[in-house]
């Protein structure tokens, strides 16, 4: 089993620089998967409610026999129960839907700024860590002047900000403004869906170098910059094979390469217009 480093949060928290994401598992498969991560080693699982498979979540770590102390649970938000008592509420749900009576990191999934509330679904978010509801809150998807706005009246600083990340995607900017609010950068999509990113020269001629796959050589880019990263695989030999990431560095020549192949890319919506709820 590979022992995954810790990464130090904001408020002393540990939470393991790796950890699994169940986004687009389907909720019939989400139980499987986990519980083949789980045994592969994963100890941070990473679901939202929008997802619809965080029962499927709890139905895997429930037959795991693994402690609770001993796993890191994040889920989310979603946009249409922004406000606090509707926060609240929701926080509930996501509670009884994992079987678990605290979360390690509870994250607003999207700022919405058409609806405009995330000020105000924050505080919530600070009664539930006030509470001891969550060890840690963070956000998604926040873009610097979002953390800007928020920061204005909060109390409490995010601990995470969860957002697309990826060599096509570096967001150069956010992980500059979370750094210098002693805010750790979370990726998701870290492997930008695979398809180009994966077969691109640069990234397979680095994988041909260092002896790993593709996948792994950007995973190792993420873990150079210090981001935590959830790759996401329904596969148990893709997951076992993301967490051989460890027994190889990136030297400055790689990191330099690397760097080249932003192209301010999304897989996914972006943040300032995305109002879906």
């Amino acid at each position: 089993m590979t022992d995954i480093p810790t990464i130090t949060l904001n408020n002393g928290v540990e939470m393991p620089q790796v950890g699994f994401g169940v986004f687009q598992v389907p909720p019939g498969e989400t139980a499987a998967a986990v519980s083949s991560a789980l045994e592969a080693g994963y100890r941070s699982i990473d679901t939202a409610a929008a997802y619809g498979n965080e029962a499927g979540v709890h139905d895997a770590v429930a037959r795991s026999g693994i402690a609770r102390g001993d796993l890191f649970l994040t889920t989310k938000l979603w946009n249409s129960d922004h406000g606090y008592d509707a926060t609240l509420r929701a926080f509930d749900a996501s509670l009884g839907a994992l079987g678990t009576d605290y979360l390690d990191l509870y994250l607003i999934h999207w700022p919405v700024p058409e609806l405009d509330k995330y000020p105000e679904t924050w505080r919530a978010f600070e009664r539930i860590y006030a509470d001891g509801g969550a060890r840690a809150i963070g956000v998604s998807n926040f873009q610097p002047h979002h953390l800007e706005r928020l920061a204005t009246d909060a109390e409490v600083a995010p601990a995470v900000n969860q957002i697309e990340l990826h060599p096509y995607l570096r967001q150069d900017e956010a992980r500059r403004y979370d750094a210098d609010h002693g805010i750790l950068t979370e990726a998701w999509s870290p492997l930008a869906k695979g398809g180009d990113l994966l077969s691109d020269p640069t990234v397979r001629t680095l994988a041909e170098k260092h002896d790993h796959t593709p996948a792994q050589v950007v995973l190792r880019w993420h873990l150079e910059l210090g981001n935590i990263i959830i790759p996401k695989s329904v596969t148990p030999s893709r997951m076992r094979e993301n967490l051989v990431i460890f027994d190889f560095s990136l030297d400055d020549e790689d990191m330099a390469a690397m760097a080249t192949l932003e192209r301010g890319e999304r897989t996914g919506p972006d943040p300032n217009t995305f109002n879906v709820r």
